[in-house]
């Protein structure tokens, strides 16, 4: 008898704890959940502001971890930038307020494709998070960014012109009722880069509570990576 997906539910998956070394001499803490089937993409993930609580347990982060690996054959590689602490325990070193992390960026995504592997590497950011991938995640095998709730908090106007230049493709959720960045706002802020897909989210806020939102953050994910896997169940 199947049972509905609940924010508790656990997915197979094979899951292991993961160490990266930054260049300037730190250790971050992490996990990586793999598929068990084929991996038709990886998700290295930038967590929300751990000022504000933000972790890579962060409720968005940790149900991708929990079901996009079996849903839909996606890798999710997750992680404490410094300073930070999840159950899993607390990363190296200090927060940085967007600036020193650009050392954890650089190593998680140096970390991906030579510990981890990974074939193809979308990366995601969450609030502050977006901010990370925007400032230090142009590694050109990268192939594109995910953007949830950006606040372009500490984005630079030259860094958004980067990306326009760059050309790989971005796609950004942005909540009706988001704390920072609502749709009017993010148009406007966001015209500098012709080729991001702007999704605006009616009824959402920043954190993305409640089981309707979590889906819809998914599903839009899987769409950008698998999108053959879709609809994503919600049963098992």
């Amino acid at each position: 008898m199947s049972e509905l997906i609940r924010p508790s539910t656990v997915l197979p998956a094979n899951r292991r704890p993961i160490n990266i070394h930054t260049a300037d001499g730190l250790n971050l803490i992490g996990e990586v959940a793999t598929p068990i089937g084929d991996r038709l993409g990886s998700i290295l993930t930038f967590h929300p502001n751990p000022t504000g609580g933000g972790m890579m347990d962060s409720h968005i982060y940790k149900k991708a971890a929990n079901r996009l690996p079996h849903m839909a054959g996606i890798e999710i590689i997750r992680f404490n930038t410094r300073g930070t602490t999840s159950e899993a325990g607390t990363s190296e070193g200090e927060f940085g307020g967007a600036v020193t992390e650009k050392f954890d960026v650089e190593a998680a995504i140096e970390f991906a494709f030579s510990d981890v592997g990974v074939e193809k590497l979308w990366v995601m950011g969450w609030s502050f998070g977006t901010d990370l991938a925007l400032k230090y995640a142009k590694d050109p095998r990268i192939i594109s960014l995910i953007l949830l709730s950006p606040p372009l908090t500490n984005t630079s106007q030259g860094e958004l012109e980067y990306w326009a230049k760059d050309g790989r493709p971005i796609t950004a959720l942005i909540p009706e009722h988001d704390d920072y960045l609502k749709p009017p706002d993010a148009a406007i802020a966001f015209k500098a880069i012709p080729q991001i897909n702007l999704i605006n989210v009616d009824g959402a806020k920043h954190l993305w509570v409640g089981e309707p939102a979590v889906y819809r953050v998914l599903t839009e994910i899987t769409k950008i990576i698998a999108p053959e896997r879709l609809p994503l169940t919600t049963e098992f």
